[in-house]
């Protein structure tokens, strides 16, 4: 049975640093039996990372549209797993106000990571809280997930202007504060075919370049990327074959 303390000895295993930024995204039921579940998960992240930043997504993309065009900041429910579900309604979490690619921040700066996302038109700018993952050289935790579910590779793409990647038009979408207050945020969206689940071909190119190592934590196979030496990898690749995640098939060695 794990508990807080051995999760934050594994973290420290891992080399996270808790003075530093933290995004992580995750599966529960992978970490295996926790004593006191989700909330002990949330606890022992949070406590480690209580001098640093701790960042999870709280992407609302699956059902925000054109359709169903608000986003309430304060109780539209994340669908990425329980943890960011749990997180982003626990006091002093931040959550950023872009209405499909939301994240939810506690900790050093949270306000001013979270603060510019619905400036955009775009799920990932470079601008936005995905791009300052890059400038803060964060850490990217995938907790028993693989590289298809790191967001912050949709967002190299973005930054490369990969084409294909985001639709011309776009869509009426508005975020909606605790107050009532509408602000329009016009959104492009990810289009065309489903690139993300082609991101596991560079898993053993960021290892061996050193831009990722695996771990554990609980009873979950983690990955550990460093998102600076990721998107400095990716950038290159994409530059030399932009379309790198176009298909399922391995890369040549």
């Amino acid at each position: 049975m794990h508990t807080k303390e051995s999760l934050m000895e594994q973290l420290e295993q891992l080399g996270i640093d808790s003075q530093g930024t933290l995004l992580v995204h995750s599966s529960m039921k992978s970490m295996g039996p926790v004593e006191g579940g989700a909330d002990t998960v949330l606890d022992a992240l949070s406590e480690y990372m209580k001098d640093g930043l701790l960042v999870l997504p709280t992407h609302t993309w699956s059902y925000i549209n054109a359709d169903n065009p608000r986003f309430y900041v304060d109780r539209s429910p994340s669908y990425v797993g329980i943890l960011p579900e749990l997180f982003r309604k626990r006091p002093g979490v931040v959550r950023s106000l872009h209405p499909t690619h939301s994240v939810a921040a506690l900790g050093r700066e949270s306000e001013a990571f979270t603060s510019d996302d619905h400036r955009f038109d775009t799920p990932c700018a470079r601008g936005s809280a995905w791009g300052k993952l890059l400038d803060r050289k964060a850490i990217i935790l995938l907790v028993g997930v693989d590289l298809r579910r790191n967001t912050f590779i949709h967002g190299v793409e973005e930054w490369v202007d990969i084409p294909g990647r985001l639709t011309d038009d776009h869509e009426q979408l508005y975020t909606v504060l605790p107050d009532g207050t509408e602000i329009s945020v016009p959104s492009r969206r990810h289009c065309g075919l489903s690139w993300s689940e082609h991101f596991w071909k560079v898993d053993e190119v960021l290892e061996r370049e050193g831009a990722m190592h695996k771990g554990q934590l609980g009873d979950a196979v983690v990955r550990v990327c460093d998102a600076a030496a990721v998107a400095e990898i990716i950038t290159a690749m994409l530059k030399d074959n932009p379309d790198l995640f176009s298909d399922n098939h391995p890369l040549d060695h």
